[in-house]
């Protein structure tokens, strides 16, 4: 018959209590086994050479630690959840309206309205128009101190562009030099608020999905 030793038994508990549990859940709920274990390791100890009560206490401080870390870590991911769905709750009032924000534009053939920023310096500006792909299909001058622009979706020859949707800038000149670009406001009616990774985001009548963050104003849909 095999005899283990006092020794080998308290290093295999030491051991046994040193391995770290896997997972938050198992932190949180597994208190009484940690507490069994720890009386193992107390009753196997070696007589000659006892674990410091030091030790104890340290191991007691550091799984409590851990457990109130995980308790906190939960509180804030329910907390953060209830914020987000409050959010979207408040954003309720938003569906229906025409919400104004930068955003592509979805066009279907008929002429689009938005508002564009002209840099205050600027001698000259351009509407630009990229297409899905990336690729420039319309350049189109603009007079100084445009806001609102009516677009009625051409390219460079004057030929109807085809259906989708095109990423629409306002570049500003100096001279020949580019000194700012900025895309263009739309406005488009908002038809769905959802919450996506804690964060409200808003479903646009025109196919596009805006965070709410980015709306900078509301109206009441036209008649």
């Amino acid at each position: 018959m095999e005899i283990t030793s006092p020794t080998q038994t308290g290093t295999a508990a030491r051991a046994t209590s040193a391995t770290p549990p896997s997972g938050g859940s198992v932190l949180s709920s597994d208190f009484e086994t940690f507490l069994k274990m720890l009386t193992t390791q107390m009753q196997n100890q070696d007589p000659l050479n006892p674990v410091d009560s030091a030790d104890f206490a340290v191991q007691l401080a550091t799984f409590s630690t851990v457990e109130q870390q995980v308790g906190t870590n939960d509180l804030l991911t329910s907390l953060g959840d209830r914020m987000g769905a409050l959010s979207v709750g408040q954003l309720s009032g938003w569906v229906g309206m025409d919400a104004r924000a930068k955003m592509p534009v979805q066009f279907d053939g008929n002429p689009v309205s938005m508002s564009a920023h002209i840099d205050d310096i600027a001698t000259a500006a351009q509407l630009v128009v990229t297409n899905a792909q990336g690729i420039v299909v319309q350049r189109q001058d603009l007079a100084l101190g445009s806001t609102d622009i009516q677009w009625v979706g051409e390219d460079v020859a004057g030929i109807p562009l085809p259906d989708g949707i095109y990423k629409i800038a306002v570049e500003s000149f100096s001279g020949d030099n580019l000194i700012a670009s900025h895309q263009v406001e739309i406005h488009s009616r908002i038809i769905e608020a959802r919450s996506e990774n804690g964060a409200p985001v808003l479903y646009m009548e025109n196919g596009q999905q805006v965070p709410a963050s980015l709306v900078l104003g509301l109206r009441q849909p036209d008649t």
